[in-house]
């Protein structure tokens, strides 16, 4: 997993990319060029955005626009001119992948009556489509509060996971987001959160997840990826191996 925080630091919004005109004059009845200049920018953008999930799925946000570049095999001045800083691109990827977690939750919820088979679903589809090695750090440093567990005795929670202050206790059972400083204002964070905490929650309820699990365990096991391998089959195959272990340990088991 390699994310790292300072691309969170300056920018302030997703990439917003307007059709790429058409320079230069035309003559009178020649056909304008607008079309195929939007089709062509519409097409470099499509090979910019696949190209840095992939560079950075591989490398890490720390990787430079040229890697980016590189691979979308087009120059740098094509990907600065739609993402005028690193950062915006780095969001933008972050939130779209942000966004296919969500979905994917929200498919486990919705299709899956059992508790267990709802979460692990969920994680063996994101761990699948990569998109757990692209969330941006602050999801992963979601805190979670869970002090009726620990009245009842239920485990340990380490002191990173609590949360002075409280001015409520939640319900037996319920887990309480509290999103990273900076994030209130994440919406899709924010919503990614809210679904992964519903399955969470109802593995708990059902006796089925250990009582320590919290959301950003969950999302740490979506993260980690098996070393990279040059034999795509058995790429697949650690990957599934590593998820396999990681699920089990995340079971609860009979005292």
């Amino acid at each position: 997993m390699h994310i790292q925080d300072s691309h969170w630091s300056s920018a302030s919004a997703l990439a917003a990319g307007g059709a790429v005109s058409a320079a230069g004059g035309h003559g009178r009845g020649e056909p304008a060029r607008n079309t195929p200049l939007r089709v062509d920018a519409q097409r470099n953008l499509e090979h910019v955005l696949r190209a840095a999930r992939e560079v950075f799925g591989e490398l890490g946000y720390g990787a430079p626009m040229e890697d980016v570049a590189r691979r979308a095999r087009v120059g740098v001045g094509t990907v600065y001119r739609r993402f005028p800083s690193k950062d915006v691109l780095v969001r933008r990827i972050a939130a779209e992948e942000t966004a296919r977690l969500t979905e994917q939750a929200r498919t486990a919820l919705g299709q899956e009556d059992e508790p267990w088979s709802a979460l692990s679903r969920f994680l063996r589809t994101s761990v699948a489509s990569g998109a757990g090695r692209l969330l941006p750090p602050h999801v992963l440093r979601v805190k979670v509060a869970e002090e009726q567990v620990l009245a009842a005795g239920a485990g340990a929670v380490p002191d990173e996971a609590r949360v002075p202050q409280q001015r409520s206790q939640p319900a037996a059972g319920e887990l309480r987001l509290v999103p990273e400083q900076g994030m209130e204002d994440d919406a899709g964070a924010s919503a990614l959160l809210e679904v992964v905490g519903r399955l969470v929650e109802r593995a708990r309820a059902a006796g089925e997840l250990r009582p320590d699990v919290s959301v950003s365990d969950v999302l740490l096991v979506i993260a980690t990826a098996a070393p990279s391998l040059p034999d795509a089959a058995q790429q697949a195959a650690a990957s599934a191996r590593l998820l396999d272990i990681l699920l089990e340990g995340l079971r609860s088991r009979p005292v």
